[in-house]
């Protein structure tokens, strides 16, 4: 019995998990159970699965979670804090999901990979501002590390494992090398999001509402509007050099509007290998959760007869500039990438509030990158100043120019 410590519960990430956990009682616990504030969810949760800790991370509704635990007669202990998602995260469990959105969840991500637990990780921001810092982590504290967003997910199902892979059995042990293990290039595949097709004349007026009905995915806003500017793509990009040592050369990128194939690793002799399914986030946790087992994770059956074709472009760059942004931040190295993502967080935050245009978060990011050069990205305490700095000058910049 493997327990489970679910860092995010209560959103997509988190429900797709517990549902993967729930159909193997046998094999899964989930142990605690995390929530940024939205008490009722989370203690709805834990009346269903029974952790032994629950969390909220906002200090502020300790109490209430507290008494709601209580007034549902639960033995589920409550805690609430930064603190104690750190002690939670590298406590009594196996494996820890990070599935908390943005920076918010660096601290306990890397608190995980330094107890050496099996880290399913899904906060692709963990990686972006601190890639290096987190796989030196994990690779210390002796323990793995399987991405479970769909693309790297799949990029890691696609490549080889075992005797003659450079003994690479699981992160963060990647080819750190790619060309001599073989791979040509890495392809990430891309839904294109709602604006798929427009240009930025279509995209003046847009509304969060609009930003987040995203075709393929059931997401939550913030990665939605990420995906609706394809920033989410570039930081899938950042965080596949690092997962896999890829340079920025061997990564390409790759609208696939029916998000079946989830993304491609081509080889030297020509072979290129993909890995197909249903657009559903299960797939990815289940194969996190057992690896190198697989077992059953509630996904229908892809139909490939039903489906009739899979069609393939290139992405539109001049409408969409955060994808090369996010190149840009990769190739100036550093704390660039935190910076970037320290930009977008503010910029979509200011979007989604109704103060600033769609079209401004580009813009807004790009002026941030523009106003703090690159630093050596070296220690935690760095990057978290970093981050802090980043936001406050995007929202100096906003005030300034954009509000």
């Amino acid at each position: 019995m493997k327990n489970i410590a679910v860092l995010g519960a209560t959103g997509s990430i988190g429900a797709s998990a517990l549902d993967v956990v729930a159909r193997h009682p046998d094999r899964f616990r989930a142990s605690v159970l995390t929530a940024h504030r939205n008490v009722d969810a989370l203690v709805a949760l834990c009346a269903r699965f029974r952790p032994q800790l629950a969390i909220i991370a906002d200090p502020a509704f300790e109490s209430a979670l507290r008494r709601g635990l209580t007034q549902a007669g639960l033995s589920t202990r409550a805690a609430a804090g930064t603190d104690a998602l750190r002690a939670a995260a590298s406590g009594d469990c196996d494996i820890v999901i990070a599935a908390i959105v943005g920076a918010a969840g660096l601290e306990s991500t890397l608190a995980a990979a330094r107890a050496g637990k099996r880290l399913l990780l899904a906060n692709k921001e963990a990686v972006v501002m601190a890639g290096a810092l987190l796989l030196d982590a994990v690779r210390n504290g002796g323990g793995e590390l399987i991405p479970i967003d769909s693309e790297h997910n799949a990029i890691f199902q696609c490549l080889p494992h075992g005797p003659g892979a450079a003994d690479v059995e699981c992160l963060p042990n990647p080819h750190r090398n790619l060309d001599q293990a073989g791979v040509r290039r890495i392809l990430l595949t891309a839904s294109g999001g709602p604006f798929r097709g427009k240009h930025r004349n279509d995209l003046a007026a847009i509304t969060p509402d609009q930003a987040c009905a995203h075709p393929n995915w059931v997401m939550g806003r913030k990665i939605s509007v990420d995906s609706a500017t394809l920033m989410n793509k570039g930081l899938e990009v950042i965080e596949a050099h690092w997962l896999f040592g890829a340079r920025a050369d061997q990564i390409e990128v790759v609208v696939h509007p029916q998000s079946i194939v989830h993304s491609l690793v081509e080889y030297a002799d020509g072979s290129v290998l993909a890995q197909l399914g249903n657009p559903d986030m299960r797939t990815a946790l289940a194969h996190a959760l057992a690896w190198p087992e697989r077992i059953e994770s509630g996904v229908a059956a892809l139909d490939l007869l039903k489906l009739g074709q899979l069609n393939f472009e290139a992405p539109d760059r001049e409408t969409f500039r955060c994808l090369d942004l996010a190149y840009c931040a990769l190739a100036a190295g550093g704390t660039a990438p935190a910076i970037l993502n320290a930009a977008n967080e503010v910029a979509v935050a200011a979007f989604l509030d109704g103060t600033l245009p769609f079209l401004a978060i580009a813009e807004l990011i790009e002026a941030t990158l523009a106003a703090m050069p690159a630093e050596p990205a070296d220690t935690l305490e760095g990057l978290i100043y970093t981050d802090l700095t980043a936001r406050q000058h995007a929202q100096r910049i906003m005030r300034r120019s954009f509000c």
